[in-house]
C-alpha cells in the first residue's frame, strides 16, 4: 500500500486506532503488518493504558480480497520467498502485544475480519454487525487461527455451528453467542468502546498487563500451531475445483455448485 491504510490517535491514556482501507476494509499482509506495528508501538508508550480498534465505513472488516493475487492478501508465498504464511505470521505478532483491546464492530466481521476481531479483547458490537466465519462456504479451510481462538472464546459446538454452515451471526445475537461483551445502536457503538477503554484506563499500568498476560498465557503460540496447520490445509483446497467455485459463487451471491473435486 502506497497509503497507510490505518490512523492511530492518542489521548488521556487510550490509543485509537482506526481501520481506514475503502470499501469494506479488506484483509492483506500489509494492513495486518501495519496493526501489529501500531499496537508494538503502544506497547512502548507508557503513557498509553488501553486501546480502541473501530473502522471506517460500512464494515469493520470483510476479509480477504480473494479477487486479489493470493500472495497479497497472504494464503500463498510470493515466488520469491520460502513457503510460508505471511499474513499469519502478522496475526501471530498481533497476539503477542501486550496492551488491551476494545474493539467496536459494526457491519461485517467476516473470515479475517472476524479473526481481527477477536484479536481484542473486548467487543462492542451495533445490530449491524455481522460475525461470520463462511469459508467453508468458499471451498476453503478456517484461518487467521481461528480454529483456535473461536472455539476458545464461544465452545466447541458453537464454532463448530459457525465454521460448518458458514452462517452470518447478527449483531443482535452476538452478546448470547459470546462473540460481543454488548450491543449498543450503531451511533453509539464507538463511544461506548471508548467508555469501556476509559474504565481500563483508570486502572495500574503494569496491573494491567501482568493479568492480562496471564489470561492470555500461550495464546500467541496456540495461534501459531493453528496458523501452520490451516495454511498447509488452505494450500491444499486451493487446488480444487470446488474452491474455485466458491470464490465465483460468493462473488455471485449464490449458493456454491460444489462437486467434491
Amino acid at each position: 500500500m502506497t497509503e497507510s491504510s490505518i490512523t492511530l490517535v492518542k489521548a488521556d491514556h487510550i490509543a485509537t486506532l482506526t481501520i481506514d482501507r475503502p470499501p469494506v476494509n479488506a484483509m492483506s499482509v500489509d494492513l495486518a503488518r501495519e496493526l501489529a506495528d501500531a499496537l508494538e508501538s503502544i506497547d512502548a508508550d507508557s503513557e498509553t493504558r488501553a486501546i480502541v480498534l473501530r473502522a471506517k465505513g460500512k464494515a469493520f472488516c470483510a476479509g480477504a480480497d480473494l479477487s486479489k493475487r493470493a500472495d497479497e492478501i497472504g494464503i500463498q508465498a510470493k515466488e520469491d520467498e520460502p513457503k510460508g504464511n505471511p499474513l499469519y505470521d502478522e496475526a501471530v505478532r498481533l497476539y503477542t502485544t501486550k496492551k488491551p483491546i476494545v474493539a467496536a464492530i459494526h457491519g461485517p466481521a467476516v473470515g479475517a475480519g472476524l479473526g481481527l476481531a477477536l484479536v481484542a479483547d473486548f467487543r462492542i458490537a451495533s445490530p449491524s454487525a455481522r460475525f461470520v466465519a463462511n469459508f467453508t462456504a468458499l471451498g476453503f479451510h478456517p484461518g487467521f487461527g481461528l480454529t483456535h481462538t473461536l472455539p476458545r472464546l464461544i465452545g466447541q459446538q458453537r464454532a463448530a455451528l459457525m465454521f460448518l454452515t458458514s452462517r452470518r451471526i447478527k449483531g443482535d445475537e452476538s452478546v448470547e453467542w459470546g462473540l460481543a461483551d454488548e450491543v449498543v445502536y450503531d451511533d453509539l457503538v464507538q463511544d461506548r468502546a471508548h467508555e469501556l477503554a476509559a474504565e481500563i484506563a483508570e486502572n495500574a499500568p503494569l496491573a494491567l498487563m501482568s493479568t492480562r498476560a496471564t489470561l492470555r498465557t500461550d495464546l500467541a503460540n496456540a495461534v501459531r500451531a493453528a496458523t501452520n496447520h490451516e495454511f498447509t490445509e488452505q494450500q491444499q483446497l486451493m487446488k480444487t475445483n470446488d474452491f474455485a467455485e466458491g470464490v465465483k459463487a460468493v462473488a455471485e451471491r449464490r449458493p456454491g455448485r460444489f462437486t467434491g473435486s
